[in-house]
């Protein structure tokens, strides 16, 4: 047993608490998917097994891709920001030409030859994040020049977040969160900042009432304002709004079931009625099955240990990019996370977005598994041999 242990501690290298995060994520994610999927089953004609077998190889998959990853030095990503940026604005760009419409919205696609259907914005989170890391690290001694060093890094972002914008408001959303929280902790100026957030608030009252003016204007505008007014309690009963309070109504009665103890696996019924109780609402189906102490409560412990290591590892790099890069990918998994608990909990109104690592899917998987991958590259990295670290 000791033998295997040390094998174990000698190839897998990094934060070992983040390793251990990911294995307890993932078991969660096998046993919640599986408990959570009899709409999926009915779907698959009573093959829950198939259900399981793709998750759990997904996960097998991610950790493979994770491991691979946190051997290669961070200092490469920076070499590949460009490339991988002008992918994933093609891929964007691609997407909204030639994207397959899913649920109402425009967001897969098609991979030529294999078959496989690719979540874009996936990519483009990872990228950009990627890409800004570097930017910051290239531009941190000139920073207070706004015009010149930061307005370029800005009107990249918005392009990315503007691509994305039209099929998925949510996660344009979360990548200008993440970004501005980047450019504070490269060292943009306030005041700078300031004039961002008051772009942004601007930009997001025109869109406000232009949707209302013409809602048929701008793509799937009308659910957005929907969804944030039923949220507020100030819309009109309609279609859109109703379902968005029909999912989160449901996935209150999952909490309310829980309690504070668990029940066990298996013992949840709202996956019955709960819409996409493995994705959206997983969060809910697991305080359901689980306790609010043990599914809810720990489950965000998870994130925030994940978060505060990824902090530890940005301390401890040895260049100003990996510290970046170790604290973009460690907002961008951990606001995602806290914006999909908020949704079950009625504190932020209907997104989609899904619980990291946990939810079912594959796309959405498989780049968290990439992004961890980084972040463990990052700390590795004040271990490695001098002639091995960045210069």
């Amino acid at each position: 047993m000791s033998n295997w242990a040390n094998i174990i501690r000698d190839k897998i290298e990094g934060d070992k608490v983040i390793w251990m995060v990911a294995l307890i994520l993932s078991v969660c994610s096998i046993i919640s998917v599986y408990g959570s999927v009899s709409s999926l089953v009915y779907k698959a004609h009573g093959k829950s097994l198939g259900i399981l077998f793709k998750q759990s190889a997904l996960l097998v998959v991610g950790f493979g891709i994770m491991y691979a990853i946190h051997k290669v030095h961070y200092k490469y990503f920076a070499r590949l920001a460009n490339v991988l940026l002008v992918f994933a604005i093609i891929a964007l760009v691609l997407t909204l030409i030639f994207g397959a419409d899913i649920n109402e919205a425009r967001r897969w696609l098609k991979v030529p030859f294999i078959g496989l259907t690719l979540q874009t914005s996936d990519l483009a989170k990872v990228a950009i994040v990627v890409w800004l890391a570097k930017e910051l690290h290239v531009r941190r001694e000139k920073l207070d020049d706004f015009k010149g060093e930061v307005v370029p890094m800005l009107i990249r972002i918005l392009i990315v977040c503007g691509l994305i914008l039209p099929a998925d408001f949510s996660t344009a959303a979360l990548l200008i969160m993440v970004c501005i929280s980047m450019l504070y902790i490269g060292g943009v100026p306030f005041k700078g900042l300031f004039s961002i957030l008051g772009l942004i608030i601007a930009f997001g009252f025109t869109i406000y009432g232009v949707s209302k003016a013409a809602p048929n204007l701008i793509p799937r505008s009308e659910t957005w304002v929907n969804r944030i007014e039923q949220f507020v309690g100030g819309n009109e009963n309609n279609e859109i709004s109703s379902s968005a309070d029909y999912q989160i109504d449901l996935s209150q009665v999952a909490i309310n079931r829980g309690g504070l103890l668990p029940s066990g696996p298996g013992t949840g019924t709202c996956r019955n009625f709960l819409p996409h109780p493995y994705s959206d609402m997983i969060y809910a189906f697991i305080i359901e099955e689980w306790g609010s102490i043990i599914g809810g409560f720990g489950l965000l412990l998870m994130y925030l240990i994940l978060f505060y290591r990824t902090i530890h590892a940005a301390r401890n790099c040895d260049r100003p990019f990996g510290s970046f890069l170790a604290m973009g990918l460690g907002l961008l998994i951990t606001i995602q996370a806290l914006i999909n608990m908020g949704v079950a909990v009625r504190l932020l109104p209907t997104t989609g977005q899904p619980l990291p690592l946990v939810s079912f899917g594959g796309t959405s998987l498989i780049f968290t598994f990439i992004s961890i991958g980084m972040i463990l590259a990052v700390s590795r990295s004040p271990f490695l041999p001098k002639n091995k670290q960045a210069t």
